[in-house]
């Protein structure tokens, strides 16, 4: 009697089932659902390394059956990752798909593309997510967290795994991000006056007079610049398009037309005679049609190629540290010297294109100074309009 109470009761006809695979050192649990339509018995099956796992499987299983779900035991984080940046993302930017590629390679895919999505778990995030805090900033952080999220989402919707269990963990903060900087009256005044003549130097006048975005100033035409002054108009820039999606503009209010300094107007004039004696030496057709700053085939030039240059150009100024500098700092630079001197947030926001003065404020502007005068004119008042030396006192010409 002892013996036969000890023994393992033999699962009946129609009961799920955990035992010993001696070949696969692992217990298998087995569901019964019956017989499919061919008579065969229909037992899938799960496997742990402990009893306790097993039906738990067999519990998370039941789920999936329950609710129509028939996950894939084999699928991994790296496929569902892969497939939603494969299918999950149509008609994106080429540049954000590049951003979403980037992180899910150097982060997602070393350390957790294995990992079978069905068994992951919301302690094994909250561990990863930590690691990364201490060395991403948050921003990095909640991207990471969005493709793990949204690539989940999409296997879900095609019943590879019944939870996504990125939805139940909290994202920590990381690293303090870089802070933008601006460059000092004194930087601005050398950096204006290098590479005189090269598109870079037309491009860094334009961006740091005007303030106009680096993703509107690449796809900037010739249509939309007006350097000559008339009755209607003083020299202008129509920043109506950018680089995004449909080529429209950041915002709303990013669609704006802005006086060009007289500086600006006189560089961007010179830079377009340039343009077309070069096109016209090299058998090309120049048009009011064609890009401002293109690159060597006539083609838009991508961010790099211009953050290059860029650096090339702050290393010819004397900069030590050109390499930490960016394009978008261009525009932080105008909006800080407008402040300093003088004008207020609210022309400094319209000038930028922002909907309100709180990015202006928290973002760009690095100094406050009383309120006086106004966007080109200021400019013109800061650097000179041709007749005063720039960074000189223009009610003192030197």
């Amino acid at each position: 009697m002892a013996d036969s109470a000890e023994r393992p009761r033999k699962a009946g006809n129609g009961e799920d089932s955990i035992y010993w695979d001696k070949s696969k050192n692992r217990y298998i649990g087995a569901v019964s659902l019956g017989y499919t339509p061919n008579g065969k018995r229909n037992r899938p099956k799960v496997s742990g390394k402990t009893k306790t796992e097993v039906r738990r499987k067999i519990r998370d299983l039941k789920k999936e059956l329950e609710a129509g779900v028939k996950t894939s035991s084999t699928y991994t984080v790296g496929e569902a990752v892969t497939d939603w940046l494969t299918h999950g993302l149509k008609g994106r930017e080429d540049s954000s798909l590049g951003t979403y590629r980037s992180l899910a390679e150097c982060h997602i895919e070393p350390e957790l593309g294995r990992a079978k999505l069905r068994e992951l778990e919301a302690d094994v995030l909250d561990v990863w997510l930590d690691a990364k805090a201490k060395v991403l900033a948050t921003q990095s952080l909640w991207m990471l967290h969005s493709i793990l999220r949204r690539s989940i989402t999409h296997a879900q919707r095609r019943g590879k795994v019944l939870r996504n269990v990125a939805e139940l963990v909290e994202i920590p903060d990381g690293r303090p991000g870089r802070p933008s900087k601006s460059l000092t009256l004194q930087q601005a005044t050398k950096v204006l006056r290098t590479q005189e003549g090269s598109w870079i130097h037309a491009y860094v006048v334009l961006s740091l007079l005007v303030g106009i975005r680096t993703e509107e100033a690449r796809p900037l035409t010739w249509t939309h610049v007006h350097t000559a002054e008339t009755a209607e108009s003083p020299p202008h820039v129509d920043v109506w398009r950018s680089v995004r999606r449909g080529a429209e503009t950041k915002t709303r209010k990013s669609r704006r037309s802005l006086a060009m300094p007289h500086q600006a107007a006189t560089v961007i004039a010179a830079h377009r005679a340039k343009q077309q004696r070069e096109w016209k030496k090299q058998g090309r057709k120049w048009t009011e049609q064609g890009l401002v700053f293109p690159d060597d085939a006539g083609e838009l030039r991508t961010a790099l190629n211009v953050r290059r240059d860029l650096r090339k150009l702050l290393k010819e100024a004397g900069f030590t540290n050109p390499h930490e500098w960016t394009t978008r700092e261009l525009r932080t630079s105008f909006v800080s010297l407008l402040s300093d001197h003088g004008i207020p947030i609210e022309i400094i926001a319209r000038v930028v294109g922002h909907s309100g003065t709180n990015t202006t404020e928290r973002v760009y502007r690095k100094q406050l100074r009383p309120v006086i005068t106004n966007g080109a004119e200021a400019m013109d008042a800061i650097f000179g309009d041709g007749t005063t030396a720039p960074g000189a006192d223009p009610r003192n010409p030197v």
